[in-house]
C-alpha cells in the first residue's frame, strides 16, 4: 500500500502533461493543466450562493479541488462526494481545504449536501468556465446536451501560492484515484515532494 502511493504520487508530481489516447470512453484527447504550473483562476458559487475564487477556497496551505461530472445524475460521482467527506478532516489537519466542482447549479449541490450531510465546499460551474480553464471539458459530448460541459473527472492539488502541485486522473469516468490517498499525497507535499521537473 505504502509503494503504491509513493509511486502514485511519484507519477502525480512529475509535471507531465495529463493526456488519454481514444479508449472508446470519451476520454480521448484529454489535455489539463500541468504540476509546476500556475492554477487558472476560479470562478465559481458555492452551494449557498456565495461567489468565490481560488483564494476563497484555500486554506493555510492549499485547496484540493475535485473535479465531478454532476452529483445529480452520474452515481459514480455521487459515491465519489461520499468517500471524500472521510478525508476532509485529515486534509484539514494538514492545512487544505476540500473542494468539489461541477456543473450542477448551486441549488443542485446545496439539496445533495443536506441530503448526504456533506461538510466540504461544493462548488457551482454551470458555464463551465473553470472546468475549461482547467483544461478538463469533455468536448466528446454533444453541444447544447444535457452532458455538455461536464468535465473529465480529476483531483488537482494546488498550493497555497497558486501552483500546481500535482493532478490525479483516470482514464475512465467509472473510475477515481482512491479517496485515503488524498491525505497522503498532501502531506507529502507539504513535506516538499518536488511538482515538476
Amino acid at each position: 500500500m505504502i509503494r503504491s502511493l509513493f509511486a502514485a504520487s511519484a507519477l502525480m508530481l512529475t509535471g507531465a502533461v495529463a493526456l488519454a489516447d481514444d479508449h472508446g470512453d470519451a476520454t480521448s484527447n484529454m489535455i489539463c493543466v500541468e504540476a509546476g504550473t500556475e492554477a487558472p483562476s476560479i470562478s465559481a458559487i458555492t452551494a449557498s450562493g456565495d461567489a468565490v475564487d481560488l483564494s476563497g477556497i484555500t486554506g493555510e496551505n492549499g485547496a484540493v479541488l475535485v473535479f465531478s461530472r454532476s452529483l445529480d445524475w452520474c452515481p459514480y460521482c455521487k459515491a465519489q462526494a461520499l468517500e471524500l467527506e472521510t478525508v476532509k478532516a485529515d486534509l484539514a489537519a494538514e492545512g487544505w481545504t476540500l473542494n468539489l466542482i461541477s456543473y450542477d447549479s448551486p441549488e443542485i449541490l446545496a439539496g445533495f449536501a443536506e441530503e448526504k450531510a456533506l461538510t466540504y465546499t461544493l462548488l457551482s460551474d454551470t458555464d463551465s468556465a473553470t472546468i475549461d480553464a482547467f483544461g478538463l471539458r469533455n468536448t466528446e459530448m454533444p453541444a447544447g446536451s444535457r452532458f455538455d460541459g461536464v468535465p473529465h473527472p480529476a483531483i488537482v492539488y494546488i498550493k497555497a501560492d497558486g501552483e500546481v502541485a500535482g493532478v490525479q486522473k483516470e482514464e475512465g469516468y467509472k473510475t477515481r484515484p482512491p479517496t485515503e490517498g488524498i491525505p497522503q499525497l498532501v502531506s507529502l507535499i507539504n513535506q516538499g515532494a518536488p511538482s515538476a521537473p
